[in-house]
Formats: structure tokens, sequence, C-alpha cells
């Protein structure tokens, strides 16, 4: 897949700046990028994807000095930001009183979510607007996330201005979310950095934030990244009339089955983790398959987002 010329990129930018989406990739997912400064371009972005207006959304800046514009910004920020950015990992912080970015994009928080994504595209698109980028996964919400351009155009069709084409998502699944509060810091999502690492590089444990009577940041909602068709998690065997996602040795038979990872290499499962999804789950529409069977994946490194995600994904869908 070769890159957007840059004829594209700079279309895309004056779409942005204009008040557009476009769709653009990061090493995580597609995102639905709009002028995070623009009120009515992040009204556009909860519109198009049928997204609760109380799912804050991820602010995307080029670097630690764009972000530090918009949030506060403690040593434990800069600490992670010199360590993880560019890269999957979102930082909520407490918003600056005199930041620009528009209050729908926090949900009317007092904190923001914002990080610097690590591919080559998301950055010249970033830069090229000259602004932060409020990008959400570029999908209808609580429908599996989308890690190439297809997935995109199938989810949106023509509710998205453009899509910048990068190829497939090399990490596949969303950013890690912490909450950074003072000297403390606490896990809001799993993601693309695991909390192994985490806890390595700060030389702590890093626990689960306190439950909170609304979403935090996004990714929060029981249901989120489901297919279609149900999900039966943690499956040993695949039962008649099942699709069958593997991991491992436990592989499934017949063409409705497809593998994460044969060697059980978690890196490889979670890129695989929704480009599988969205096979399976178009598999089941066409071939009349009552469910996706799951196999077990390990809750450990990547594997406790790849597990976030699918028991989102097999939870029964809430009311959006």
């Amino acid at each position: 897949m070769t890159a957007p010329s840059m004829d594209a990129l700079r279309k895309a930018a004056e779409t942005i700046r204009a008040g557009g989406l476009v769709a653009m990739p990061t090493e995580t997912v597609y995102g639905l990028a709009a002028d995070a400064t623009n009120d009515k371009a992040v009204a556009r972005i909860f519109d198009a994807k049928g997204r609760p207006a109380l799912n804050p959304l991820i602010v995307h800046v080029a670097d630690a000095a764009m972000a530090q514009r918009f949030v506060e910004w403690p040593a434990l920020a800069a600490t992670l930001s010199q360590r993880f950015w560019p890269g999957p990992l979102t930082l909520v912080l407490n918003r600056r009183s005199d930041g620009a970015i528009s209050l729908l994009a926090s949900a009317g928080l007092d904190t923001l979510g914002v990080r610097a994504p690590r591919h080559d595209i998301a950055q010249a698109l970033i830069q090229e607007v000259d602004r932060p980028l409020a990008a959400p996964s570029a999908n209808r919400s609580g429908a599996v996330s989308p890690t190439t351009a297809e997935h995109v155009r199938t989810s949106l069709g023509d509710r998205v201005d453009m899509v910048l084409d990068g190829g497939p998502c090399p990490v596949g699944v969303e950013s890690t979310i912490l909450r950074i509060d003072g000297d403390s810091v606490f896990l809001l999502r799993p993601g693309g950095v695991s909390r192994n690492d985490l806890k390595a590089f700060l030389g702590a444990p890093v626990p689960d934030a306190a439950p909170a009577a609304r979403p935090q940041s996004p990714g929060m909602l029981k249901s989120h990244y489901a297919p279609r068709t149900p999900l039966r998690l943690n499956a040993e065997t695949q039962r008649r009339g099942e699709a069958f996602l593997g991991f491992g040795d436990l592989a499934g038979a017949g063409p409705y089955a497809l593998n994460l990872s044969v060697s059980g290499d978690l890196t490889e499962a979670a890129a695989n983790l929704f480009r599988h999804l969205h096979a399976l789950d178009e598999m089941a529409a066409i071939q009349g398959i009552s469910a996706i069977a799951v196999a077990p994946v390990p809750m450990e490194g990547l594997g406790e987002a790849i597990n976030d995600r699918l028991r989102r994904a097999a939870a029964p869908r809430e009311q959006e």
C-alpha cells in the first residue's frame, strides 16, 4: 500500500479546516478526524458515528508541546510522554482553562484525553492542519473498530468526507488510556501499551481507576466493539453452526475459522483482532452462521487489551 500523496494530504487538511471529517490511519485503528477546536466539526463526529454525547473523544496532537497548550502538564505526564510518545498511550489530564478544545470533545468533563499517534500519515495530517484533531475510531458507535480503509467505508459510507488509505493498522487495538492525577496514575482502558510495560517503566503497579457514574474516557461503555454476530468467549471447541476465532493450538476447523496467531504471539493477535472479527462477521451474515466462538486468550501483556475488547464485544448491546 502506497502512502497518500501530498496533494491528498493537503486536500484532507483543507477538508478538516473547513469543518469536515477525514478518516485517517493511526498505528492503533483508523480515526474519524475533525478539528478539535471547532464545535460544529466535533458535533459532526458524534452524529456520523451515532455516538452517545456522554462518551468523550481523544484529541490527537503532534507532540507534548502541542498537548501542553490544552491540558495541565504535571511531571508524570512529561515522564510518560518522553517514553511512550509518539505511540498508543492516551493521557487523561485536567483541561487548561484557556485551552481552545471544544467542550463537546471531552463530553463536558474537566479532563481531556490526549495522545501523539505513531503513524507517519496521522502525524503529517496533524502538522498540515496545524490544529489538534479529535479522532475516535472511524466506525459506527459500538461496532467493531476499523483497521483498514475498507472497514471505514463499509461502516460510515458517505458520513465521512474523505478517507486517507494507509493500509492495515499495525497495532490493531486502541490506545491504552491512563488518568494522571498529580503523582498518581490509574488505568482507564487497557490497550496498545501493556500494563506490564507501564509497571516496569514506572517501577510501581498501575491500578484500575475507581468506577465512575459516567465514562471518563472512550472504551468504557459495557457494550462496545461489537460485531452483529453474537460472540461465545473462552470456547475450547467449535460447535456446529459456529464460526471460530482461534488462538495458538485452538484453531477451529473448516472455511469459517480464523486464527489470531497460530504461534500464540499476542502482538500478532492484537493486530489481527478487529480484522478477523470483521471477516468472520461478514462470513456469518452470508452463510447464516449463528455465533462466533472465540478461543481463550491469555490475560498477560497485550492479552489484557484483547480480552477487554472481546468482553465488551460479547456484552448485550446498550441503548445509544
